[in-house]
């Protein structure tokens, strides 16, 4: 009940910023003017703006075991499987969420990651590189890092983010295409051709490049809670040698789209640091052993 709240009060919330940005910039009066209903144009971009993020998120399990290859733990197999069940089981209670699906899927590279639409219907799956790796200490605090993704509710968060950004970039890139049509039109008037195509798309390009920064920020710093929550149920000295180990790896192992999700982002350089979606384990290191000493 309270995410679906959220998702209404972010609705309403971008409108009302994206109508309050009008009125100051006298924006919505030359729109009026010249014939385009910025009302109707807030709406499309909310509803496709959302739309799109909300439709990842609520297929995120499928396309996930899909693009992956998840083998789901249903009865296990091995002795492993059955403690990789357990200790999820374990970590879910302590964390006070609904047990979510287990999985491995087969990559030499360390990562695991967790999916879901909520916080009861989540996804946890790890790499088979990660199993041979890690001791069971470590083990249990990545999965503790990837339970506190769930108990956070991070995944519903980033498409809110995600939606609200998307909105923007869909809303702002049309204004601008409107405006550089008119503007090369001869009597002033915004045809909606070739011209307004090629400035949507242009624009479009360039502010969802910004609004990528801004979607990668926050997932940066939910990585940081993340990781302090894994110290909480598994232990500090465990979570910082889990990191340690990753460290190692410089591959996430894991395509674009799931990225984000995993608990290692790889050691991008120089501008495409803005655009990592994990900080540096280094710097995620130095934050527990901070944490620690205060």
């Amino acid at each position: 009940m309270k995410r679906i709240l959220l998702f209404v009060l972010t609705n309403l919330a971008v409108i009302l910023v994206l109508t309050v940005v009008l009125r100051i910039t006298g924006l919505d009066q030359w729109l009026a003017l010249h014939g385009q209903s910025y009302g109707g144009l807030l709406v499309f971009a909310t509803v496709f703006g959302f739309g799109g993020a909300f439709i990842s998120l609520l297929i995120s399990k499928w396309s996930a075991k899909r693009m992956m290859g998840v083998q789901v733990i249903e009865h296990p197999e091995t002795t492993d499987e059955a403690w990789l069940l357990n200790t999820v089981r374990q970590l879910a209670q302590q964390a006070g969420i609904g047990m979510p699906e287990v999985g491995i899927f087969e990559s030499d590279q360390p990562n695991a990651f967790a999916t879901g639409p909520r916080r009861d219907a989540a996804l946890v799956a790890v790499s088979s590189g990660l199993l041979r790796t890690m001791n069971r200490s470590q083990l249990e605090a990545v999965l503790g890092h990837e339970i506190t993704h769930v108990a956070n509710g991070d995944m519903v968060t980033l498409t809110l983010i995600q939606g609200v950004v998307n909105t923007f970039v869909i809303f702002l890139s049309r204004v601008v295409g409107s405006i550089v049509d008119r503007a090369t039109s001869r009597d002033g008037e915004s045809r909606g051709g070739f011209g307004y195509f090629i400035a949507v798309m242009a624009a479009q390009l360039v502010l969802g490049f910004l609004a990528s920064m801004i979607v990668a920020w926050f997932s940066r710093w939910r990585e940081f809670r993340a990781d302090a929550g894994g110290a909480k149920l598994a232990g500090t000295q465990n979570m910082i040698a889990a990191l340690q180990s990753l460290q190692i790896a410089h591959d996430s192992g894991l395509p674009a789209q799931m990225a984000a999700s995993g608990i290692s982002g790889g050691q991008p350089t120089g501008l495409a640091r803005l655009f990592m979606s994990h900080p540096p384990i280094p710097e995620r290191i130095a934050a527990l052993q901070n944490a620690a000493h205060s």
